[in-house]
Protein backbone atom coordinates (compact mmCIF):
# COMPACT_ATOMS: atom_id res chain seq x y z
CA UNK A 1 0.00 0.00 0.00
CA UNK A 2 1.01 3.74 -0.68
CA UNK A 3 0.01 6.49 1.48
CA UNK A 4 0.81 9.74 -0.21
CA UNK A 5 2.18 12.61 2.92
CA UNK A 6 1.18 16.09 2.77
CA UNK A 7 3.75 17.91 5.46
CA UNK A 8 1.86 20.73 6.40
CA UNK A 9 -1.28 20.46 8.08
CA UNK A 10 -0.79 16.93 8.86
CA UNK A 11 2.80 16.31 10.56
CA UNK A 12 2.43 19.67 11.87
CA UNK A 13 0.17 22.79 11.53
CA UNK A 14 -0.20 24.13 8.22
CA UNK A 15 1.80 27.45 9.28
CA UNK A 16 4.99 27.10 7.69
CA UNK A 17 6.99 29.73 5.66
CA UNK A 18 10.29 29.44 4.44
CA UNK A 19 13.32 31.92 6.07
CA UNK A 20 16.52 32.69 3.71
CA UNK A 21 15.89 28.96 2.28
CA UNK A 22 14.81 26.96 5.97
CA UNK A 23 11.20 26.06 6.76
CA UNK A 24 10.19 28.16 9.79
CA UNK A 25 7.28 27.36 11.79
CA UNK A 26 5.07 29.68 13.14
CA UNK A 27 2.78 28.51 15.36
CA UNK A 28 3.17 26.82 18.71
CA UNK A 29 4.98 24.02 18.63
CA UNK A 30 7.89 22.86 16.00
CA UNK A 31 8.38 21.01 13.01
CA UNK A 32 7.07 17.27 12.41
CA UNK A 33 6.15 17.28 15.90
CA UNK A 34 2.86 14.56 14.91
CA UNK A 35 5.38 12.71 12.85
CA UNK A 36 6.18 9.99 15.57
CA UNK A 37 2.35 9.49 15.70
CA UNK A 38 2.22 8.48 12.24
CA UNK A 39 5.84 6.02 12.75
CA UNK A 40 3.78 4.39 15.60
CA UNK A 41 0.48 3.89 13.15
CA UNK A 42 2.57 2.29 10.77
CA UNK A 43 4.94 -0.11 12.95
CA UNK A 44 2.63 -3.03 12.28
CA UNK A 45 2.87 -2.38 8.68
CA UNK A 46 6.27 -2.63 7.14
CA UNK A 47 4.89 -3.27 3.68
CA UNK A 48 3.35 0.37 3.65
CA UNK A 49 5.58 2.59 1.57
CA UNK A 50 5.09 6.68 1.10
CA UNK A 51 5.03 9.16 -1.83
CA UNK A 52 5.58 13.00 -0.87
CA UNK A 53 2.79 14.86 -1.85
CA UNK A 54 3.98 18.22 -0.06
CA UNK A 55 5.14 21.47 -2.28
CA UNK A 56 8.49 20.74 -0.06
CA UNK A 57 9.47 18.15 -2.52
CA UNK A 58 9.29 21.22 -5.04
CA UNK A 59 10.39 24.22 -2.97
CA UNK A 60 13.13 22.09 -1.13
CA UNK A 61 14.02 19.10 -3.64
CA UNK A 62 13.10 15.57 -3.08
CA UNK A 63 16.19 14.80 -1.01
CA UNK A 64 16.08 17.58 1.16
CA UNK A 65 12.27 17.49 1.89
CA UNK A 66 12.52 13.78 2.62
CA UNK A 67 15.57 14.05 4.59
CA UNK A 68 13.52 16.33 7.74
CA UNK A 69 11.82 13.19 8.07
CA UNK A 70 12.17 10.64 10.95
CA UNK A 71 14.71 8.02 9.90
CA UNK A 72 11.70 5.57 10.24
CA UNK A 73 9.91 7.13 7.81
CA UNK A 74 12.24 8.68 5.49
CA UNK A 75 13.52 4.64 4.94
CA UNK A 76 9.58 4.41 3.47
CA UNK A 77 9.70 6.84 0.88
CA UNK A 78 9.80 5.71 -2.46
CA UNK A 79 8.96 8.96 -4.51
CA UNK A 80 6.91 12.29 -4.85
CA UNK A 81 4.25 13.53 -6.89
CA UNK A 82 6.65 16.06 -7.59
CA UNK A 83 9.57 15.70 -9.84
CA UNK A 84 12.39 18.41 -11.02
CA UNK A 85 11.94 17.20 -14.43
CA UNK A 86 8.50 18.51 -14.30
CA UNK A 87 10.28 22.22 -14.78
CA UNK A 88 12.97 21.74 -17.83
CA UNK A 89 12.46 23.97 -20.45
CA UNK A 90 10.82 22.85 -22.89
CA UNK A 91 8.57 24.84 -25.91
CA UNK A 92 5.91 25.44 -24.12
CA UNK A 93 7.54 26.25 -21.33
CA UNK A 94 10.88 27.90 -21.67
CA UNK A 95 11.77 29.14 -18.58
CA UNK A 96 11.07 25.60 -16.79
CA UNK A 97 9.58 27.13 -13.90
CA UNK A 98 5.78 27.03 -14.25
CA UNK A 99 4.34 24.07 -14.84
CA UNK A 100 0.86 22.04 -14.59
CA UNK A 101 1.51 20.72 -10.73
CA UNK A 102 1.89 24.26 -9.97
CA UNK A 103 -1.62 25.22 -11.33
CA UNK A 104 -3.24 21.53 -10.12
CA UNK A 105 -4.88 21.03 -6.43
CA UNK A 106 -2.75 18.24 -4.46
CA UNK A 107 -5.89 15.68 -5.17
CA UNK A 108 -5.10 16.30 -9.31
CA UNK A 109 -1.30 15.74 -8.40
CA UNK A 110 -2.06 12.41 -6.35
CA UNK A 111 -4.41 11.16 -8.45
CA UNK A 112 -1.49 11.56 -12.12
CA UNK A 113 0.37 9.86 -9.77
CA UNK A 114 -1.87 6.97 -9.21
CA UNK A 115 -2.66 6.91 -12.85
CA UNK A 116 0.87 6.26 -14.36
CA UNK A 117 1.81 3.95 -11.94
CA UNK A 118 -1.49 1.93 -11.67
CA UNK A 119 -2.08 2.28 -8.36
CA UNK A 120 -4.64 0.36 -6.40
CA UNK A 121 -4.28 0.09 -2.72
CA UNK A 122 -3.39 3.86 -1.81
CA UNK A 123 -4.35 6.54 1.03
CA UNK A 124 -3.66 10.37 0.98
CA UNK A 125 -3.21 12.13 4.58
CA UNK A 126 -3.83 15.82 3.50
CA UNK A 127 -5.76 19.00 4.66
CA UNK A 128 -6.21 19.68 1.77
CA UNK A 129 -9.99 18.48 0.35
CA UNK A 130 -9.78 20.59 -2.56
CA UNK A 131 -11.37 19.20 -5.98
CA UNK A 132 -11.72 15.43 -5.07
CA UNK A 133 -13.95 12.94 -6.56
CA UNK A 134 -16.26 11.22 -4.58
CA UNK A 135 -14.76 8.07 -6.03
CA UNK A 136 -11.65 8.74 -4.80
CA UNK A 137 -12.73 10.86 -1.43
CA UNK A 138 -12.25 7.25 0.53
CA UNK A 139 -8.69 7.33 -0.30
CA UNK A 140 -8.64 10.82 1.55
CA UNK A 141 -7.85 10.75 5.37
CA UNK A 142 -8.53 14.55 5.72
CA UNK A 143 -6.63 16.48 9.06
CA UNK A 144 -7.61 19.66 10.14
CA UNK A 145 -4.29 22.39 9.11
CA UNK A 146 -4.30 23.41 12.96
CA UNK A 147 -4.55 20.01 14.56
CA UNK A 148 -2.89 17.42 11.67
CA UNK A 149 -2.37 13.86 12.52
CA UNK A 150 -1.95 15.13 16.60
CA UNK A 151 -6.32 14.83 16.02
CA UNK A 152 -7.57 10.97 17.90
CA UNK A 153 -10.30 10.52 15.47
CA UNK A 154 -7.46 10.69 12.90
CA UNK A 155 -5.64 8.51 14.24
CA UNK A 156 -8.67 6.18 14.52
CA UNK A 157 -9.92 6.64 11.01
CA UNK A 158 -5.91 6.19 9.69
CA UNK A 159 -5.48 2.97 11.88
CA UNK A 160 -8.89 1.46 10.90
CA UNK A 161 -7.63 1.55 7.29
CA UNK A 162 -4.25 0.29 6.94
CA UNK A 163 -5.69 -2.50 8.78
CA UNK A 164 -8.86 -2.76 6.44
CA UNK A 165 -6.31 -2.52 3.60
CA UNK A 166 -3.53 -4.36 4.84
CA UNK A 167 -5.27 -7.31 5.97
Amino acid sequence: MIIFLDYDGVLHPDAVYLEKGRPVLRAEGELFMWAPVLVDLLVDYPNVQIVLSTSWARVLRFSRAKAWLPDQLAAKVIGSTWHSRMSLPTEMNPGGRVTWWDDATRYQQIRRYVVRAGLQNWLALDDQPTGWEDSDRPNLIQTDSRTGLSDLKVQTLLARELARRSG
